[in-house]
Parts: structure tokens; C-alpha cells; sequence
């Protein structure tokens, strides 16, 4: 399912929710920088939608007690009933350039002129 919304747009939603979550905890932006272990300035940007390091994001939801909802943003993923059967209870742990190669030869620049 792709997401409506340009990167800015979900920036600035996600900072929105980040100061809500602050707040209901009633924190100050140094307080949580304190707890986080990041600058007050990497709270400030973040919750004003401004992009942050990922280390820093996770040290914030971690103090805002938000890590638990990273099964719904990037969920477990579910190996295919064919790559089970050829991994045979296996993980996965790199991409075949067999099938690169054949995504390769479906389309390339100019055929479609």
C-alpha cells in the first residue's frame, strides 16, 4: 500500500505526534533531551518536522516509551510459500542476482520511443 503525503508532509506529522507524546507525559524538550540523550536542538527539530538522525529517533521513542510500535511501522516480513520451500525453514540473507538480472531485461531506457 503506498502512503499519501510527501516526505515534508509526514515529517511535520510525525513531529506533531512526537510534541503530543511529550507533552501528555509532561515533559520539556530538555527534560526529554536529558532523558533521550540528544540535544535540545534534535528535539526541537524533530518536533518540528524537521529530518533527524534515525539513532536519535530511536533514543527518543525509546524515552517516550514508543518502541514498542516498530512491529507496526516496519512489520516482521513474511518469506513467500516458495522461498520457504527452497530455504527449507531458513532466513533469507541476500537478494539473487539472478533476479535482478531478469528485472533488468523487462524494460530499460529508450524502449519506449
Amino acid at each position: 500500500m503506498k502512503h499519501n503525503g510527501s516526505d515534508d508532509a509526514l515529517l511535520l506529522r510525525m513531529g506533531e505526534r512526537l510534541l503530543q507524546y511529550r507533552l501528555n507525559k509532561n515533559l520539556t524538550q530538555a527534560a526529554l533531551a536529558k532523558e533521550a540523550g540528544v540535544s535540545g536542538r534534535t528535539i526541537n527539530r524533530a518536533e518540528h518536522g524537521h529530518s533527524i538522525q534515525l539513532s536519535n529517533l530511536i533514543r527518543i521513542l525509546r524515552s517516550l516509551e514508543l518502541l514498542g510500535n516498530m512491529d507496526a511501522l516496519i512489520p516482521e516480513p513474511a518469506a513467500s510459500p516458495m522461498q520457504q520451500i527452497k530455504l527449507q525453514g531458513k532466513k533469507r540473507k541476500r537478494a539473487s542476482a539472478a533476479a535482478q538480472e531478469d528485472m533488468g531485461d523487462a524494460w530499460s531506457w529508450g524502449q519506449d520511443e
